[in-house]
């Protein structure tokens, strides 16, 4: 069995500091029932002492895929850890974490750093208050740290951004499985997924939101709660987006009028559907279909 395998040191230049998000280190490490934590092989610069923690200068997200044990940081309450689990660390946070004596733990972990991880921390889409996230085991993110591990063991040219992209990846996995598995109503969240499917294939036969509630036979205030609090749409809007989505590659891939594709994505008028593109997308569906064409040309 792989006990540990750690590219650290990684570097990056300027251009890979304009691409968003750079990588500093990737790793795994397998820990023994009873085997002291962290081990010697931890990767120099990153070690600590599980009973004084520690503070980074970068984010990490790490996940545990076998056994069990704690995390704590400044901004949550001590907190037990299952396989499965994964949380991420910020920079200038205290925190502490290490397996339970009597299973060890098998780790990955990525660290990184950039606007991309800073613009998401500035929205919410991750805190220090919820540094934990439920996603279970996922072959996915398990072949997305491996691979990364390779790549920055090869390091060939555009290393960094290869990485940049697994970790944007396994940033948008943990966030999106964590929601979908604490939801308090599994049966509701998938009543939700079918709502979607409706509004995509009804969209443009001028279908309301009561009509998609009384389809999934749910009230509409809990339909409306709950699909904003799964989606980020109230389901109007939602149903406006496929509309405006749908008017856009008619506008470029057909000669239809504004009348014409009003009524082919559900709208009662023309009138009505610029007014709701242009607010949109601050300009007008004519002047979007003409500027689009002579950038075509071009």
């Amino acid at each position: 069995m792989i006990k540990s395998v750690t590219s650290k040191y990684l570097i990056d230049n300027d251009q890979d500091v304009s691409w968003g998000l750079t990588i500093n280190t990737v790793g795994f490490q397998h820990i023994d029932p009873g085997q002291p934590y962290p081990p010697k092989s931890h990767p120099e610069g990153y070690s600590f002492l599980a009973n004084k923690g520690r503070t980074l200068e970068e984010y990490q997200f790490v996940y545990i895929t076998k056994g069990k044990g704690y995390f704590s940081s400044k901004g949550s309450d001590k907190k037990e850890l299952q396989a499965g689990d994964m949380f991420l660390l910020f920079p200038g946070v205290w925190h502490s974490y290490h397996p339970d004596e009597t299973t060890g733990w098998d780790e990955y972990w990525i660290g990184f750093q950039g606007s991309n991880i800073d613009n998401r921390v500035a929205n919410g889409f991750f805190t220090p208050e919820e540094p934990i996230f439920h996603v279970g085991f996922n072959e996915e993110i398990v072949r997305m740290y491996r691979n990364a591990i390779i790549i920055a063991q090869e390091q060939r040219i555009g290393y960094q951004q290869m990485l940049a992209g697994i970790a944007n990846v396994i940033q948008g996995f943990a966030y999106a499985l964590h929601r979908h598995n604490t939801f308090e109503d599994p049966v509701a969240a998938q009543q939700i997924q079918q709502a979607k499917v409706i509004m995509m294939e009804k969209f443009a036969q001028g279908i309301s939101p009561t009509d998609v509630a009384a389809e999934i036979n749910m009230g509409y205030s809990k339909f409306r709660r709950l699909f904003k609090d799964l989606t980020g749409y109230a389901p109007l809007q939602y149903i406006q987006e496929l509309r405006l989505q749908k008017s856009k590659k008619l506008l470029l891939n057909t000669s239809l009028s504004l009348t014409e594709i009003a009524e082919e994505i559900g709208y009662d008028n023309a009138d009505y559907f610029s007014t709701a593109f242009k607010k949109k997308n601050r300009v007008t569906p004519a002047a979007y279909r003409k500027n689009s064409l002579e950038r075509l040309r071009q």
